[in-house]
């Protein structure tokens, strides 16, 4: 017997990094999980490492409000309910104030901000009364030079999410996120990198947690899932996982 036999869960950005994590966590433990991506390589990467697993991998991009329908027809035929809904998509690109373009800002707040609600909103109906959502923020205190259109966005969804806990609340169903720091994913959590430019990120961020090293992707899935199914008495927190990066903790010389 897992922990999660009969629940059924929805991850959004799931084909990969962290998402992907939950999305193993959950199946792993007796979930029935559907789980969402944009990149055709990446889903049917997703499908053969998933295959004889009650994962459902589908093709869906938070930016479109048609395929946010379709996925709540989907997951309406072939879950019935939702237990669990990790809001995890999302999109990071360094473009400093000179370089932001309307249609890089434009493409980050449709993706992280207006496809995080528009989601919830459509999956809202299937949500079952004591359920749970779970947003992937970013451990936003400290800032980085270039993420203007990124923390700005996730800022958003993170105001998003403490409203949605509180329209939630006749139902019980708690909205709460998780706000990874730096964590070891293919691509440190931000697009079009170079090799050099991601191991310089790397050790810059090593040297800025107080813990002197990264996160995991499975210390992620293990917060969100807390917050999913553990943390019953909490609802509109934000979690942060990043080391003590985020907490004013001074690192060690």
């Amino acid at each position: 017997m897992g922990r999660f036999d009969g629940k059924k869960a929805v991850v959004t950005g799931g084909t990969h990094g962290m998402g992907l994590g939950i999305a193993e966590a959950l199946l792993a433990e007796g979930a029935e999980v559907i789980l969402t991506g944009r990149n055709e390589k990446k889903i049917e990467e997703a499908r053969t490492a998933l295959a004889g697993r009650a994962a459902h991998v589908v093709r869906s991009d938070a930016a479109s409000m048609a395929d946010i329908d379709a996925l709540g027809t989907l997951a309406a035929e072939r879950l019935g309910t939702v237990d669990a809904l990790f809001v995890n998509h999302g999109v990071a690109e360094i473009q400093t104030l000179a370089d932001v373009t309307e249609e890089a800002w434009d493409r980050h707040f449709d993706v992280n901000a207006k496809g995080a609600f528009f989601t919830v909103q459509r999956l809202a109906p299937l949500l079952a009364d004591g359920g749970a959502v779970v947003f992937t923020t970013v451990a936003n205190d400290l800032i980085f030079p270039g993420l203007s259109a990124y923390s700005g966005s996730k800022e958003a969804a993170q105001a998003v999410a403490k409203v949605l806990a509180a329209e939630f609340l006749p139902r019980r169903i708690r909205v709460n996120s998780v706000a990874p720091g730096f964590i070891k994913t293919p691509t440190m959590g931000v697009a079009g990198l170079s090799d050099e430019r991601r191991a310089e990120f790397e050790e810059q961020g090593d040297r800025q947690t107080p813990l002197q090293r990264h996160g995991t992707i499975a210390e992620v899935a293990a917060a969100a899932l807390f917050l999913a199914f553990d943390a019953t008495f909490t609802t509109a927190v934000e979690l942060p996982v990043d080391g003590g990066f985020a907490q004013g903790i001074t690192p060690p010389a």
